[in-house]
């Protein structure tokens, strides 16, 4: 049995993709362990199929955790056998290239994000810079990977000559699923991040009369609060914080209108398939998306979406009205969503995975 590492700096509990692709490959006979980092608010993990590590820190944020984090993650690779290492973006991949030089085993690199087109760090000359340097060194290095979108995988042709498999962000079809009633509530599920356009949503909803349910946390949280005080919209916005995967179907099915906006600031955003796009057409929840290449194409083959070209509040809001009002065009793309989840699934997704880690050990 091949044994693989899989290596984030998130602590496991609300990675789904991560969740989805070890137990796949868990499920079909490799032996997997994923290592992420021990915070001091971590949920006790659940148990799965596959292995999972956590490695705790003293330091949460900024260059002193990456270089800590990295250093840790790096000993302990050291101590364990494996036959492949996975790195998960750009902030665990030297370790994972150290290691499988000194080790002689296979490496993987698995992008979830164009890491030096976000936001956060597009926006940062000197940071950029840094990760730019880490990738121009990491990433030519490692001859397997995969992404989540084609714009994402030609981005990367273009750039390195690499070849990367395309594995997207997908849930598990579940049919099973409560018909809960409907609310007529607005929905913002995922990373609470830089770039996801919330200084032109909450003042949008100053002209919304329906209530913005927003599931998640991350690194413009502080600042959301501060925008949402700025425009005195507390009575509109409910704030859920991080949700566990197994309960956000509960928020996602009594949901009215998904949000899944974005700037295009970077070659990320723009090019990106994220988690709540899916998660969203799973859960029969139509949406407001941006008109970027990757939604284009979905949209076309199933409308599940308004896609809009401009984040200024009064467009937003006004797109936000036009749909909640329109209960024929609601009806119309949940019922479009049921049809697309049956083409997007994981059950389809991950046999292109599986297929793959075969194809790598078979030609190593």
């Amino acid at each position: 049995m091949k044994r693989i590492f899989f290596t984030v700096t998130n602590d496991l509990t609300y990675d789904q993709r991560m969740q989805r692709i070890c137990t796949s490959l868990a499920n079909n006979s490799f032996d997997v362990t994923l290592i992420g980092r021990q915070l001091t608010n971590s949920r006790p993990l659940d148990k799965r199929t596959y292995k999972q590590k956590r490695l705790r820190c003293f330091f949460n944020k900024g260059f002193l955790f990456y270089l800590e984090y990295n250093t840790r993650l790096f000993f302990y690779l050291l101590s364990v056998k494996m036959d492949a290492i996975c790195a998960i973006d750009l902030d665990t991949i030297l370790p994972c290239l150290f290691i499988s030089g000194l080790k002689n085993t296979i490496r993987i690199y698995d992008a979830h994000e164009y890491f030096t087109e976000l936001k956060e760090v597009h926006t940062r000359p000197m940071v950029q810079k840094t990760w730019r340097a880490v990738e121009r060194f990491s990433v030519p290095k490692f001859k397997w990977g995969y992404t989540v979108s084609n714009g994402l995988a030609e981005a990367f042709h273009h750039k390195y000559q690499r070849d990367y498999l395309v594995i997207r962000n997908l849930p598990v079809l579940n049919k099973n699923n409560q018909h809960l009633p409907k609310e007529k509530t607005i929905l913002y599920q995922g990373a609470v991040n830089h770039g996801r356009g919330f200084e032109f949503l909450i003042p949008a909803m100053k002209s919304v009369p329906y209530k913005l349910v927003i599931c998640g946390d991350g690194n413009f949280m502080t600042e959301l609060k501060q925008v949402i005080s700025k425009h005195q919209v507390q009575d509109k916005i409910e704030l859920k914080g991080m949700v566990l995967p197994g309960d956000l179907p509960l928020y996602t099915q009594k949901a009215s209108l998904g949000i899944a906006i974005s700037e295009k600031e970077g070659l990320n955003q723009y090019m990106a398939l994220p988690n709540k796009f899916f998660d969203y057409m799973h859960g029969g929840l139509p949406q407001i998306a941006m008109r970027f290449p990757e939604y284009e194409k979905i949209n076309h083959q199933f409308k599940i979406a308004v896609l809009i070209d401009s984040l200024s509040p009064k467009d937003i809001s006004n797109t936000i009205n036009s749909i909640m009002e329109n209960d024929a065009l609601l009806k119309e793309m949940e019922a479009n969503c049921m049809q697309a989840r049956e083409v997007f699934c994981w059950q389809f997704e991950e046999q292109k995975l599986v297929a793959y880690y075969n194809q790598i050990f078979a030609n190593e």
